[in-house]
């Protein structure tokens, strides 16, 4: 008898499951088929070539030829025999490590000086704002590069003021900052940090949402603005200081335009501009070795997805929410 019950329901069941699914999709239907370009382009030009990739940087591609299977060689061939790699880490960690907290003090800082109310607040926002814009470009890169020239407007105006003398055959002594190891990097660094604008906005935001009251009951038990600031703004400040963190350290981790035009695409002198992306695409465009730069893009994918685990696990101990 349960049989035939079972038997009996089934008809019922999957004409009712299938009178649901079609009243679901004429329903949303229209939906779907708007959605259809996106779908073709995330996995035709997305999901696709990242997975293709993948597979390439397990083998040996030229784009000539067809690709040969080496399985890790890519890969063992980066830590163990590849010196430009090391370099191009060095200096990757080096930019990160100095640029990003410049950068986010810098912009915490001028949107602390917005905070209080001036006149003008928009104007000047737009004007901080404007170098986040332009600072990637190629135009900004080649300005950067003229001005720190060996005989650039920052030579020029250090010569004005004296800290060097003029020189009989070129007209100043100051040192070539780009030509120079010692300071061809930290070039790149200033136009990072002088690209504040993005996070200064974020700041700003984020400055506009801690109640005044608790400034004021700070004032009146007598706490002074720098007390405040480490007691006040900068604890309830802490998302978004993350939130700053992550985004700037993963843009800076890619950071390739200033260094390909200033350095000429070459890394510099003595690889003191190889930045990792930089590396990473004379391997692939310059050299065509598209298995190894694939390899290279995947190990900066891991980075990264490690990188940012590793805010969000330890960002339990330092950023306060509202609860």
């Amino acid at each position: 008898m349960t049989a035939r019950l079972a038997e009996g329901a089934a008809p019922g069941g999957r004409a009712a499951t299938g009178s649901i699914w079609s009243r679901a999709w004429s329903n949303h239907a229209p939906g779907y088929m708007f959605l259809v370009p996106w779908f073709i382009g995330f996995f035709g030009l997305t999901i696709g070539p990242i997975l293709y990739s993948l597979y390439l940087s397990f083998t040996n591609f030229d784009l000539l030829t067809p690709p040969q299977w080496t399985g890790a060689d890519n890969y063992v061939r980066m830590f163990t025999n590849d010196p430009r790699f090391a370099a191009a880490m060095r200096v990757t960690f080096f930019f990160v490590l100095f640029s990003v907290p410049l950068k986010l003090a810098f912009a915490l800082c001028v949107a602390l000086m917005l905070n209080r109310g001036m006149k003008g607040l928009p104007l000047y926002r737009a004007l901080f704002y404007l170098p986040s814009l332009l600072g990637a470009s190629v135009a900004i890169a080649i300005l950067w590069r003229q001005i720190f020239a060996g005989n650039g407007l920052v030579n020029q105006f250090l010569t004005y003021i004296g800290i060097f003398g003029p020189d009989s055959l070129t007209g100043m002594t100051a040192p070539s900052w780009l030509s120079n190891p010692n300071y061809s990097l930290w070039t790149l660094i200033v136009l990072s940090v002088w690209q504040f604008g993005s996070p200064m906005i974020i700041f700003l935001a984020g400055l506009r949402q801690i109640p005044q009251d608790m400034y004021e009951a700070a004032s009146l038990d007598g706490a002074s603005r720098w007390r405040q600031f480490w007691k006040i703004t900068l604890p309830l400040l802490t998302p978004v200081v993350f939130f700053n963190l992550v985004i700037q350290t993963i843009d800076a981790f890619k950071s390739f335009t200033p260094a390909f035009i200033i350095s000429a695409g070459t890394g510099g002198p003595i690889n003191s501009t190889l930045f990792y992306t930089l590396y990473l695409y004379n391997e692939a465009f310059s050299f065509f070795r598209m298995g190894y730069a694939s390899a290279l893009a995947w190990f900066l994918l891991a980075l990264i997805a490690c990188f940012t685990a590793f805010s969000f696990l330890t960002s339990k101990y330092w950023v306060h929410y509202d609860d």
